[in-house]
């Protein structure tokens, strides 16, 4: 929801960067895959109970995700790009769940409930993108949710800082993501029909 509601007001912001990056010579792909290299290393921080660096690390890598959006925009957006950037999403995403699982057992059949819910709703959004004949500024159709990118970066920020209720908030993003699912299940019928 916050990704396409709110993004017209960070926009300039990663325009700024991107221009900067593009400047330095860098390409889409490279920040991409700097995004990934500083996200994965969010669950290790969990891991090693370094919380606060574990969130500075994993919104580093989710604005670098925004940038790396912007820069293909602003130059030749390519599909291995898009295939880049969504895989190494889902990976910066796992990496948080184990390392939240491996440092929490006793919170790791919610974890793992979580990681399906994630599963089920990728497919779902995925696979309208890669059916649906709508376009819009990425490289497929993209349905908005109420549990987008910046949701989850907010619910796993909640679940590293109050770890203590670690279980309740991941079975609080469980819920909100499985409505998501269903949320764009539902469109995907209404626009595909």
């Amino acid at each position: 929801m916050l990704d396409t509601h709110a993004r017209k007001y960070v926009q300039p912001i990663m325009d700024r960067t991107a221009n900067l990056l593009l400047r330095v010579g860098l390409s889409a792909n490279q920040v991409t895959i700097l995004s990934f290299i500083i996200g994965v290393s969010s669950g290790l921080f969990i891991y090693i109970d370094q919380f606060a660096l574990a969130i500075v690390v994993l919104w580093l890598s989710g604005f670098l995700d925004a940038v790396d959006g912007t820069m293909a925009r602003k130059t030749k957006p390519s599909s291995f790009g898009t295939i880049l950037d969504v895989s190494f999403d889902r990976v910066v995403e796992i990496s948080v769940i184990l390392g939240l699982a491996f440092r929490f057992p006793s919170s790791m059949w919610a974890l793992l409930l979580l990681s399906t819910s994630i599963i089920f709703a990728m497919t779902i959004f995925l696979t309208v993108g890669a059916v649906s004949d709508k376009r819009g500024v990425k490289s497929f159709y993209y349905q908005a949710g109420v549990a987008e990118r910046t949701e989850g970066f907010i619910l796993f920020t909640a679940m590293i800082i109050f770890h203590d209720a670690l279980t309740i908030l991941t079975l609080v993003f469980l819920a909100i993501e499985l409505f998501t699912a269903f949320q764009r299940l539902a469109e995907a019928k209404r626009i595909l029909d």
